[in-house]
């Protein structure tokens, strides 16, 4: 089911200009993942249609494979919307700053779910540097991250244009790896560093706000019950990215959070 952004919490959310986000709810995590996946699909042809290639900034966690799983299986129905992923540049939004091939990055769970499947070129799969990657400490690899993101950026822009950037959600409302209380909440950089998280491994690298705002349009993936105080919280008037950093997300053309019902089951407050 879908719950109107209109009925249920367009009057609560500050009128600051921005398009009021879009709130879909699915029954459970599994129609969730594929309801996601079906859509994602169909942005990323549509955005090819228009420009030829498309730009998708991917997040981890369970929900987030299990989508690029679903987008895998979707690849190989020939009556489905096809993408050509020949032609899809694929970034992070945040990575654990451990070695290579490590089971704790999100680019390996990524490559075994849908790029290695799929056929995504090398040339386009933009993963965040390891800790092995000759990188002394992660605020070099943020700083190289930054350079990768402004060198594939049209002249005299510092980003690409991004489709879709995709965020997970933890239940005290840390997207990417910007945590409630962390400095990169107001870091104006447009990739950061992250020491000492809350949540292992302690050290990160992370899309900041200011990148992750700019892309046209975000999707927020969020399962589970425990999560659903944060999802009212982000959805409320007043929320403020410094102690809940999901209520600082928000898409240039679009925000849409998707949610699984038992997520979705304080969103009454939010009115």
């Amino acid at each position: 089911m879908s719950f109107s952004p209109g009925d249920r919490i367009a009057a609560a959310l500050p009128d600051d200009g921005r398009p009021v986000p879009d709130v879909v709810v699915e029954p459970d995590a599994d129609h969730l993942a594929r309801a996601v996946a079906s859509a994602l699909v169909a942005r990323l042809a549509a955005a090819q249609a228009v420009h030829d290639t498309a730009t998708v900034v991917l997040t981890g966690g369970g929900i987030g494979t299990a989508v690029l799983e679903r987008a895998a299986a979707l690849a190989a129905e020939p009556e489905r919307e096809r993408v050509d992923w020949t032609a899809v540049d694929v970034w992070w939004g945040d990575e654990r700053f451990v070695p290579a091939g490590s089971e704790e990055r999100n680019e390996t769970g990524a490559r075994r779910a849908l790029l290695d499947p799929v056929g995504v070129p090398a040339e386009r799969v933009h993963a965040m540097p390891a800790s092995d990657a000759g990188f002394a400490e992660p605020e070099e690899a943020a700083a190289w991250y930054a350079e990768q993101l402004a060198a594939a950026a049209p002249e005299g822009a510092a980003l690409p244009r991004v489709d879709v950037l995709l965020l997970g959600m933890g239940p005290e409302g840390h997207v990417a790896s910007i945590f409630p209380d962390s400095p990169a909440a107001s870091d104006d950089r447009l990739v950061v560093a992250v020491r000492d998280c809350p949540k292992p491994p302690p050290t990160r690298i992370s899309l900041g706000f200011a990148a992750i705002n700019a892309a046209e349009e975000i999707w927020l993936l969020v399962s589970g019950e425990g999560k659903a105080p944060a999802v009212a919280a982000a959805l409320r008037a007043g929320a403020g990215p410094q102690q809940l950093p999901a209520a600082g997300v928000h898409g240039r053309r679009a925000t849409r959070w998707l949610l699984d019902a038992a997520a979705a089951g304080e969103l009454d407050a939010a009115r």
